[in-house]
């Protein structure tokens, strides 16, 4: 089976800037591109491979910053892409952020200061798991903020995200869109598997109870956010397999797109005694 071009898997789940989105129309378990699972472990284990080769060389040159976004309900698989796609990356030039209910300081500055800071420094590939994207999806649903408070937000994020590229940082945007009745049996998963049981929240089911409060949540996110210096990719999350092979060939191309080349300080054999 032939795997896919880097361009095939960014244009099918490309969420294009300045149109309409309808997440009905995402099929959470798309397979057209990866219709095999054990071709798409194969396809992950080799950009896995690459990518830490490529942020070998992110590391090396200082040049420029990946800031990988990962936004999705509960158990569409965050933390199963940072510990598959970057499986083979070295940690030393990588970066975890998960971000949880803000703190009370970071409650007494503005939502994007706490983000800011985490943002990763040029050489680094930082991973967010959740982001700033829940100030307009958990904060908007459940009414943390007012109505125009939140619609100030998307255009702030927009102009935030923009002035991160300008000064070096690309930026890789993925909903792990899981299907209702997989969250469903995930969820149960949770409680009925005992290595799993440490990750059950009963909250998990306060937010599955408003279903599609969130969908349409993440349908104005992805709308009014994905834009051409930070567009958002719409990724099929119901196959675990599929959902990170997606992802480590957008990562890959981004970093490959960055042509980077490998610095020389200038030395030369012939200067030094190795005795």
């Amino acid at each position: 089976m032939n795997r896919p071009s880097i361009d095939e898997v960014r244009q099918r789940f490309l969420a294009s800037s300045g149109q309409s989105f309808d997440l009905s129309k995402r099929d959470s378990g798309d397979r057209d591109l990866f219709p095999d699972k054990k071709h798409a472990r194969k396809f992950l284990k080799e950009d896995a491979g690459a990518i830490d080769e490529l942020q070998d060389l992110l590391y090396a040159t200082r040049e420029r910053a990946v800031l990988v976004v990962l936004q999705g309900m509960d158990t569409s698989g965050k933390s199963g892409v940072i510990r598959n796609v970057f499986a083979e990356t070295s940690p030393l030039g990588m970066r975890v952020k998960a971000f949880k209910a803000p703190t009370r300081i970071e409650l007494g500055h503005d939502y994007l200061w706490r983000v800011h800071e985490a943002t990763p420094r040029k050489g680094f590939i930082g991973i967010f798991d959740r982001s700033h994207y829940e100030d307009v999806l958990v904060v908007k649903v459940r009414g943390f903020a007012p109505p125009e408070a939140i619609e100030q937000r998307y255009d702030q994020i927009n102009q935030f995200e923009k002035h991160l590229t300008e000064n070096g940082t690309t930026i890789l945007k993925f909903m792990l869109h899981v299907g209702y009745e997989e969250q469903g049996e995930r969820l149960r998963e949770r409680i009925t598997e005992p290595h799993k049981r440490w990750k059950f929240n009963p909250g998990d089911l306060d937010d599955r109870r408003l279903w599609p409060d969130f969908m349409k949540a993440y349908e104005t996110m992805v709308e009014r956010c994905s834009t051409p210096w930070a567009p958002w990719y719409v990724i099929p999350a119901d196959s675990r397999p599929r959902r990170n092979a997606a992802i480590a060939r957008i990562v890959r191309g981004a970093l490959e797109d960055l042509k980077l080349e490998w610095p020389d300080p200038g030395h030369k054999l012939e200067d030094y005694d190795f005795g």
